[in-house]
């Protein structure tokens, strides 16, 4: 099969080009580089069956040859990362939904099955736990642009769901709680890598807030073993599935976890969010997914624990230092 991903030089969209060279399909990236890195692909571009281009999402004249000849697309290109999404918020807005509209127009056009990546942010301040697909979307005010993330990503829902409801476009959304792995970036605010190469250089660990909000980490690898038994099921057309794991950890304990399994000698600070990000920044206090859907339609289960995780992470870093 021929497939498009966009965004497949990121840390996900690189594991998951892995894989599918693995289930010997070709495919087509297209990344603009502004958070996904060459160095994460760097050892797919000798493959044949890979084809690399650097644009953005936002070149309809690009996506659409690319769009012609594929069978499926995963679109996950999108501005991310709390910290980004902060400091520049315009970017954020018209990446997420005018890219968003690009490729599905196009999806729509040519009638291409779309894997669309949404996030739990959707979900936004709704306290009303485990997270289920037909839970609320509760945001807080437009004054704060730490939501408009969230927002657009719902929005980009809409726009999918739409397509599929008059134009009979094959689409399915996944809300992507959490990942962690090998190749995440930190620099826009992902706490796993922050905190396993603070505690690697004996740095402060910095928790923001008070470090009690809760969150559920999963291996990006138990991920791309969802989104691969999705692709093949017609089924799931239409619907909307939570992706991710079911076991939590405050933040505080995450960066006590950390430091134990590196050894470090780190102190563990805590960082207001008005420092962090900016006055007035308001965060999930808890979250957390159902994820009885996706298994009941693939029989999707994440097998990495969270302890299994940072110590592939830890030793990824390592390599890095």
């Amino acid at each position: 099969m021929k497939i498009l991903v966009t965004g497949g030089a990121g840390f996900i969209g690189s594991h998951l080009c892995e894989r599918l060279l693995d289930q010997e399909h070709e495919l087509f990236v297209v990344d603009d580089l502004s958070t996904g890195r060459y160095e994460n692909i760097s050892s797919l571009v000798a493959n044949e069956r890979f084809h690399f281009i650097v644009d953005s999402i936002l070149n309809s004249s690009t996506l659409e040859r690319l769009m012609i000849n594929c069978d499926l697309v995963y679109h996950l290109a999108a501005s991310v990362g709390v910290k980004r999404i902060v400091e520049r918020p315009v970017e954020t807005i018209e990446t997420n939904v005018l890219g968003s509209h690009t490729v599905l127009s196009l999806a729509a056009k040519y009638h291409r099955k779309v894997i669309l990546f949404s996030t739990s942010e959707v979900y936004g301040k709704n306290s009303q736990l485990p997270f289920n697909e037909e839970a609320d979307c509760v945001f807080g005010p437009t004054t704060k642009s730490r939501w408009s993330y969230g927002c657009t990503k719902a929005l980009d829902e809409f726009l999918g769901l739409a397509y599929h409801k008059e134009m009979g476009l094959p689409i399915v959304i996944v809300r992507v709680f959490n990942m962690v792995g090998p190749r995440q970036s930190g620099q826009y605010g992902m706490v796993v890598p922050n905190f396993v190469r603070q505690a690697l250089r004996n740095q402060p660990i910095t928790v923001f807030g008070d470090g009690t909000q809760t969150r559920c980490f999963t291996y990006v690898m138990d991920l791309i073993e969802g989104l691969t038994r999705l692709q093949d099921r017609p089924d799931a057309n239409g619907q909307i599935y939570n992706i991710g794991s079911t076991e939590s950890i405050s933040i505080l304990d995450l960066a006590k976890t950390v430091k134990k399994a590196t050894s470090s000698k780190s102190e563990i600070i805590f960082i207001p969010y008005d420092k962090a990000y900016e006055e007035g920044f308001e965060d999930m206090q808890r979250r957390k997914p159902d994820i009885s859907k996706i298994h009941a339609t693939v029989g999707y289960k994440p097998s990495t624990s969270l302890d299994e995780s940072l110590a592939k992470i830890i030793v990824y870093e390592k390599t890095q230092l």
